[in-house]
């Protein structure tokens, strides 16, 4: 599936970038192929716009923030968050600017620290996440950087327990347990919901993040796929810890998305530093993005499609993420498009 020929996906929410990377002044992100640019309006809270000027064309982000609007670089118009100029520095204070001098806006909005953007009217929330400033809860922003695959690659590697033991063999995967354990899987309105427990290596190193001392440990497993493209893993370990890691694989274009992740603890700093956590997750980032970046981005969605992709028992989740993809797809008219 080729993500940006498809016009469902920009009616969702994406998370686009976070809101400390806005406090310097605009920024450009490419979202399902569209160049756009973040920037902080008048009350702190981000807005996104077409990234050209209407009046020759020069990329907004190479402007600047003015009086919480966003001026141009190159003749110094200056647009609102509703995309309309609201000066141009060669006519004088008197003179009406006309009505259609302005460049597309898009839907913007914060949460959980970042700029969400809905290219058009969105027609399903941002999924919910309870523990954010929650009490008892602390938050850690993880990872946020750019990824040559596509997000349905992301998705279903996420709820993969059959390539533990290969990609992850130096870091949690027991090589001697390639069966992979079993998702209880339950639908609903916003994806599915899927549980289940493995065994995981629990190295020395790393025994402060189980809250365990056994060399393997078991991870109960409270997988949560979100339409389209996010996902929710709460892995609780025997100490009672848990450790929840929030994913939105947003596309960037056809063959590049950007992973977003946060992760959020029921413990203190004084029990699991942050960084031991980032690096621990890092580690077991960079061998999904190995593979993944190995893989064709073009995934089969559509299954009837035979002979492209073949599947095994444990491609459960891959398959239901598949057919909701599917789903999603024909409410809308739309047909999979695929090179």
């Amino acid at each position: 599936m080729l993500v940006t020929q498809q016009p469902v996906f920009r009616r969702y929410w994406h998370a686009v970038m976070p809101l400390t990377m806005l406090a310097d002044g605009p920024k450009p992100f490419t979202l399902l192929g569209e160049h756009i640019v973040l920037f902080l309006d008048e009350h702190g809270e981000p807005a996104a716009l077409k990234d050209r000027c209407c009046h020759r064309t020069a990329k907004l982000s190479k402007g600047w923030c003015k009086n919480g609007n966003i001026q141009c670089g190159y003749h110094g118009w200056v647009y609102n968050r509703s995309g309309r100029v609201v000066m141009i520095p060669q006519y004088p204070p008197e003179r009406e600017i006309p009505k259609d001098y302005a460049t597309t806006a898009y839907h913007c909005t914060a949460r959980y620290g970042y700029a969400w953007v809905a290219l058009e009217d969105p027609i399903a929330d941002i999924p919910s996440i309870p523990e954010f400033e929650a009490e008892g809860w602390r938050t850690i922003f993880q990872f946020y950087e750019t990824w040559n695959t596509s997000p349905v690659r992301a998705l279903e590697n996420s709820f993969d327990n059959s390539h533990f033991s290969f990609v992850h063999r130096a870091t949690f995967g027991v090589a001697a347990s390639p069966a992979p354990s079993k998702y209880e899987l339950v639908e609903n309105e916003a994806g599915f919901y899927a549980e289940t427990v493995i065994d995981a290596v629990n190295p020395e190193k790393f025994q402060r993040i189980s809250g365990v001392k056994d060399p393997i440990t078991q991870r109960h497993m409270r997988n949560a796929y979100y339409q389209p493209f996010s996902r929710r893993l709460d892995i609780e370990y025997p100490s009672g810890i848990r450790h929840v890691i929030i994913n939105a694989f947003t596309p960037i274009d056809d063959g590049r998305m950007q992973l977003c992740q946060w992760l959020f603890r029921n413990d203190t700093e004084a029990d699991c530093p942050a960084q031991m956590l980032i690096d621990f997750d890092d580690e077991i980032t960079r061998e999904d993005k190995d593979i993944l970046e190995s893989t064709d981005p073009d995934a089969v969605v559509d299954l009837r499609r035979r002979g492209v992709e073949y599947s095994m028992d444990s491609d459960r989740p891959g398959i239901l993420i598949r057919r909701k993809l599917m789903a999603l797809l024909s409410s809308a008219g739309e047909v999979e498009v695929h090179r």
